[in-house]
């Protein structure tokens, strides 16, 4: 895993390229630790920072096809799983190779296929290849956007990064934020495509963006698409073929020359994840191999812990026995409540966010969590996403949910809680996100023979993959990379996505609860009490004091004039009245914005024009 930037330009002037593209590498420096270079050309200026995983000696950044002349340029951050088999096609082929990295895999690949390179590749990745002969730029993202690619137009071109902050050290754009920007970061609706930086794109998920002396084009070589379930495929053959399709994704994820983990929760997703990969650590190392495991809890949790609107339970006690179950080396780790609220901490999350939209303590939570695993391990696997494929939220089951004609998250988190914004902003977000609803639900693709409760669950599982996910990726990206730790996804692996997504609603619940495909295709594989354990979010602390120092930093907040001026201050003060053992969490939530929003104008002293 790595950090990608640089720019090209076709503007005839000689350009003082060095020290920016320098700039805007070091950037990106907490991304990649272990190294970085650039690459100057006439045209355009590359850089990459490094974080070894694969050949670590061999897959120096960026990559040239020839190292005096070349004619192809790569800078490239993420893993492709399919490296061996392509690398072998591709020697079928005619291409010769100097290292063993995915890194050369895919600079060869575009050696042989040029824009469609993407299709061949099955991984998370995002990259940049620069075409000297052709003059032209690719910049291509993985299907699901697991990976994240920002770009701004420049003079003569378009500059691109792994994180917006890259962006900023170039000359010519500005960390700007105008309306059209909060209304996007703060209505919880994750388009792809538009961020809350004035000026500032997404590649989409799934996309390709070409840059030549004719201008930008923007293509997609992969979306999600309706088709039949297979005629043949029974219920017990499609639970099989899960467990085939998740345990496939996993076992091509264990690749890795550096120390590699588990993120165990002790949830279903988590443990059936680990419990196929300690399965396969076993049969490649024999069996005394133990995959180690991670889990996070609060040092307050057994003497304060509450149920609330997102956990019904404590985490711990499922975890420790799923790794014992599977037979991991199973480590907890324990934070103190008061450690979240270190103005440092949330600084460094607000840092790597680039946006002051987050979740609070469980982001900060995250980010010290991931330092804890990158003293041992350069690699996590997560469960992430078998909610959104196997239809694991509150909406995919709750009537009202079903029948309520926004994004089904809203009726979770409310504008009250989302929002704390002044209204004299006047940024109609209300209007916005009925109009936001109206075009997400004309792209979901449907088939010609869906009832119309398997109509309504296909937008549901649309929206939730192409929308609620992408912020999920963003956070795991974001604050793991930060530490220096990659973290993979199986369950984000596009085939499992697509023959979930086709898969008849009543077979996805069978058995009347969420995740019915997962829970009988894990079977055998975690506890009895584990498979069959309520959805439960990440946790958060539920420490008064911490709920009474996050009041005083919110007050703190609201001391500076931009802050009040942002903020909706009728709405603020009774979360700041309510005493700290009876604050909600939706009341809370609010006051974590607050608090990341003076953090944010502070370090990233954004324009704006309101």
């Amino acid at each position: 895993m790595c950090g990608i930037t640089g720019w090209v330009s076709f503007h005839d002037a000689p350009r003082p390229q060095a020290p920016v593209i320098e700039a805007m590498t070091a950037a990106l420096t907490p991304r990649g630790p272990d190294a970085g270079g650039v690459w100057l050309g006439e045209h355009a200026a590359i850089g990459h920072r490094r974080l070894s995983v694969i050949d670590l000696p061999g897959g120096v950044q960026p990559m040239a096809d020839l190292p005096g002349d070349p004619a192809v340029v790569l800078s490239y951050s993420g893993e492709v799983y399919n490296h061996h088999e392509l690398r072998a096609q591709l020697r079928n082929l005619g291409h010769r190779f100097r290292t063993r990295s995915d890194t050369e895999v895919v600079l060869r690949a575009y050696e042989q296929w040029g824009e469609n390179v993407a299709e061949h590749l099955d991984g998370m990745f995002a990259f940049a290849v620069w075409d000297v002969r052709a003059r032209r730029l690719l910049l291509v993202r993985d299907r699901l956007g697991v990976k994240p690619l920002f770009w701004a137009a420049v003079d003569g071109g378009l500059a691109f990064a792994s994180e917006p902050k890259a962006l900023f050290a170039h000359p010519e754009i500005r960390p700007r934020v105008d309306a059209d920007g909060l209304r996007e970061a703060y209505s919880l609706l994750f388009n792809t495509g538009p961020t809350l930086w004035s000026g500032v794109r997404e590649v989409e998920p799934g996309g390709i963006l070409v840059l030549d002396r004719g201008g930008v084009r923007e293509l997609r070589y992969w979306r999600l698409a309706a088709r039949p379930h297979p005629r043949e495929d029974d219920r017990d053959t499609t639970v099989e073929r899960v467990r085939h399709l998740v345990a496939s994704a996993a076992h091509s994820q264990l690749e890795a020359d550096v120390p590699l983990c588990s993120l165990l929760s002790g949830g279903i997703d988590s443990t059936v994840l680990t419990a196929l990969l300690a399965g396969e650590l076993r049969r490649r190392e024999g069996p005394d191999a133990r995959i180690r495991s991670y889990a996070v809890d609060y040092s307050d949790q057994a003497e304060h812990f509450t149920g609330d609107v997102l956990r019904t339970g404590h985490d711990t006690p499922y975890a420790a026995e799923a790794g014992a179950y599977i037979g991991t080396d199973h480590r907890t780790v324990v934070l103190d409540p008061l450690a979240l609220l270190d103005p440092e901490h949330r600084r460094a999350v607000v840092v790597a966010r680039d946006s002051p939209i987050g979740v609070g303590d469980m982001d900060t939570s995250l980010y010290l969590l991931f330092g804890e695993i990158r003293r041992h391990s350069t690699v996590a696997l997560s469960g992430e996403a078998a909610d959104e494929v196997f239809g694991g939220y509150p909406w995919f089951h709750n009537p009202n949910a079903l029948a309520a004609p926004t994004f089904p998250w809203l009726l979770v988190t409310g504008d009250e809680a989302a929002m704390p914004l002044n209204p004299e902003l006047d940024l109609r977000i209300a209007e916005f996100r009925e109009d936001t609803y109206r075009d997400a639900l004309a792209a979901v693709p449907h088939t010609d023979t869906e009832t119309a409760t398997e109509h309504r669950q296909r937008e549901m599982r649309h929206i939730s993959l192409t929308r609620w996910l992408r912020q999920l990726l963003h956070r795991k990206d974001r604050l793991s990379m930060a530490q220096g730790l990659e973290v993979r996804v199986p369950y984000c692996d596009h085939r499992l996505v697509e023959y979930a997504f086709n898969t008849p609603w009543e077979t996805q619940s069978f058995d009347g609860r969420e995740k019915s495909l997962l829970r009988a295709a894990g079977s055998g594989l975690a506890p009895e009490s584990v498979l069959h354990r309520p959805k439960n979010h990440y946790p958060a602390t539920h420490h008064p004091d911490y709920n009474r120092g996050l009041q005083d930093l919110a007050r703190e907040a609201l001391a500076v004039g931009q802050v009040r001026a942002l903020a909706d201050e009728t709405l603020i003060k009774p979360c700041l009245d309510t005493p700290p053992e009876r604050l909600q969490w939706g009341h809370r939530l609010r006051l974590e914005r607050v608090v990341d929003l003076a953090l944010w104008l502070d370090h990233h002293q954004p324009e704006l024009v309101l």
